[in-house]
């Protein structure tokens, strides 16, 4: 029975794979600090006999050494939304940085195959659209957003040349904005923010004019995507995963105000600094190679997201933090076999 370990398996798209591996028979290992994670995303997950979690930083190396060999690494640990790795931006780069090297390390030393998961960030505010695996980027090194879009630059440089140097078994997946059910409602993604705020019966906040554009993946999709590229039998580079239908963030902005039966309106609010105006994934490369494209459409995909915030009250509660017993990493690991 293969083990695999998810590093940021508390996190919003890492507890949905988790799931997933579960149900392809795999032992799961969940590596989370819970700094953005959230332990109740794989409550429900506690107490399955193929499935552990170990509350660590991938940034420490005794995080790695307390851990038994396994044939699959997820690398997904990092903040993901502006708002996060803005207010951590160091933090954000040694995650991005230090965390990809001590992953490869383990890789390497266990003989397992290691997925990156990178971002569209990297290519900035693009000048070629939509934007392929070839194009460079166009990003400010410097700028407030660079602590992510330059960490993940750096993480994709690491994970590639531990390909060419020690012959590590490396996958990197772009991924382009996720969406779906366990978005965290006050972590300042495009979505989670609109959904939140017509539940509320409160005015939708619209950066500039809204006319810059995204293209929303449902999750469902993102994770049959890691899952298809890391059964690929090779090493390869960047991968786009994304939905290639481009919307504004005005027309989303009244979707979600459609689907909520809200009537609260917009509230334009000053342009965040280096936010990208447009951003579509090219796919091509992941439709050839993996033969994946997304199924979930926009307006299926989030009537499910709103479903389940409403279910989940999160207009009512704000996010309060949550106690989470510190557990020693050996000890948590006692339990499950052996790979």
């Amino acid at each position: 029975m293969t083990c695999a370990i998810v590093t940021g398996g508390a996190g919003f798209i890492g507890s949905h794979l988790c799931e997933a591996l579960l149900a392809q028979g795999y032992r799961v290992v969940c590596l989370d600090d819970l700094s953005t994670g959230l332990a109740r995303n794989i409550a429900h997950l506690d107490g399955h006999p193929r499935f552990a979690f170990i509350r660590a930083d991938v940034v420490c190396e005794s995080a790695w050494t307390s851990l038994s060999a396994a044939t699959r690494v997820f690398h997904l640990a990092s903040p993901a939304s502006p708002d996060d790795y803005q207010r951590t931006p160091v933090e954000t780069i040694r995650t991005n940085v230090v965390g990809i090297f001590n992953a490869l390390e383990f890789a390497r030393t266990h003989t397992a195959r290691l997925l990156l998961t990178s971002t569209s960030e990297v290519y900035g505010d693009p000048a070629v659209h939509p934007q392929p695996e070839s194009y460079w980027g166009n990003v400010n090194p410097v700028g407030p957003r660079s602590c992510y879009d330059e960490g993940k630059r750096c993480a994709e440089a690491l994970a590639m040349a531990h390909a060419r140097q020690h012959g590590t078994a490396v996958r990197v997946a772009r991924l382009f904005n996720t969406y779906g059910p366990r978005l965290r409602p006050d972590d300042g993604r495009v979505v989670s923010q609109f959904i939140v705020h017509a539940l509320r019966g409160e005015p939708l906040p619209l950066y500039g004019n809204g006319s810059q554009t995204r293209s929303f993946c449902y999750v469902g999709d993102i994770v049959r995507g890691l899952l298809a590229l890391m059964n690929q039998d090779r090493t390869t580079g960047p991968v786009n995963l994304g939905n290639p239908h481009e919307i504004t963030i005005a027309a989303l902005a009244h979707e979600v105000l459609r689907l909520t039966g809200t009537t609260a309106g917009l509230q334009v609010q000053p342009e965040r600094t280096d936010d990208p105006r447009r951003r579509q994934p090219d796919i091509q490369l992941a439709q050839r190679l993996l033969q994946w494209r997304p199924e979930v459409g926009l307006q299926e995909g989030l009537g499910a997201t709103i479903e389940w915030f409403r279910a989940h009250r999160a207009e009512e509660f704000p996010l309060q933090a949550e106690e989470v017993k510190q557990t020693d990493a050996r000890g948590q690991l006692d339990g499950l076999p052996v790979p």
